[in-house]
């Protein structure tokens, strides 16, 4: 029966997060020599090579990346024990690992979190990214759960399990000094600036379809995907924001700013997707089952 030696992979893993060995045996109080021996007996027992050494540094390699990856699971899983028992609470903390599209309302992410944590005993990790990214790494099950604007594609049906959140309509915000466009809306949009969204979103080209179908030329003064990003530069005043209604709500009743109209015909969808697995994780399946955005 093979064993893994846990030293050398929390040896290995210090090197990875370090960057090289001279760093870790300076963290580890080792000495270099003992501490390249660890990682080659390491590599030795996985019969793969977790570095590569170019130009005297070390580039950690696919199959690394992997092993790094189960070592920050195994050692964050071993300090999450140290808690529990110095506690004395003895209840086993649910580890709940969400992707979300770096073009999703922030606003969407943080009502996920909250209702996945809204028990209390829940540890809730979030990554950002692209959507071909976050669903490679949902198929490897090292993400649960990843929030999206679009479903899986038909040959990944297999794959995932998926749920529409809403279909939510899209209006346009700005500040106090663009309340006069709320008459006529949507003509008086015509040669206003705007923030919007990159060519990478499905919603920036149902709104440049809108505005070609409807003749009104605007003035792109800033194209961002980060609706965080958009949002900002919207209460500076830079632009008026196209987002769902939902995502400007709270901004709307700070007062930072206003709803001018909504638009006919463009909204919004957000999917929430689950992989499929043989042992599910309790809390990420209750999640994906209960979790509603309310709009």
């Amino acid at each position: 029966m093979r064993i893994l030696n846990y030293h050398h992979l929390y040896y290995f893993q210090v090197i990875a997060n370090e960057g090289s060995i001279a760093k870790a045996s300076k963290s580890l109080r080792l000495g270099q020599p003992t501490l390249s021996a660890q990682l080659k007996s390491l590599e030795e027992f996985l019969e793969t090579q977790l570095f590569e050494r170019r130009n005297k540094k070390l580039f950690i390699t696919e199959a690394g990346q992997v092993v790094l990856d189960y070592a920050n699971e195994i050692f964050s899983l071993g300090d999450e024990l140290l808690e529990v028992i110095e506690s004395k609470t003895y209840a086993k903390h649910s580890h709940v690992r969400i992707g979300a599209m770096e073009s999703l309302p922030k606003r969407l992410i943080q009502l996920l979190v909250f209702f996945a944590q809204s028990d209390g005993n829940a540890k809730i990790t979030v990554l950002e990214g692209a959507a071909d990214y976050l669903l490679r790494e949902l198929a490897a099950h090292r993400l649960d759960l990843v929030l999206s604007n679009f479903p899986p594609n038909i040959g990944d049906e297999g794959n995932f399990n998926s749920r529409l959140l809403a279909s939510t309509p899209i209006s346009i915000f700005g500040t106090k000094r663009f309340r006069h466009l709320q008459m006529n809306f949507p003509d008086s949009l015509q040669s206003q600036p705007f923030i919007l969204p990159t060519l990478h979103s499905k919603l920036r080209h149902d709104l440049d379809h809108y505005f070609r179908l409807h003749n009104i030329t605007i003035n792109q003064v800033v194209e961002t995907q980060d609706t965080s990003v958009q949002k900002v530069l919207g209460i500076e005043g830079l632009g008026l924001v196209p987002l769902p209604d939902f995502a400007g709500l709270e901004l709307v009743k700070e007062k930072k700013l206003v709803n001018l109209g909504r638009l006919p015909d463009i909204s919004e969808d957000f999917w929430i997707i689950s992989g499929k697995r043989k042992i599910t994780n309790p809390q990420a399946q209750w999640v994906m089952d209960n979790f509603e955005l309310k709009i």
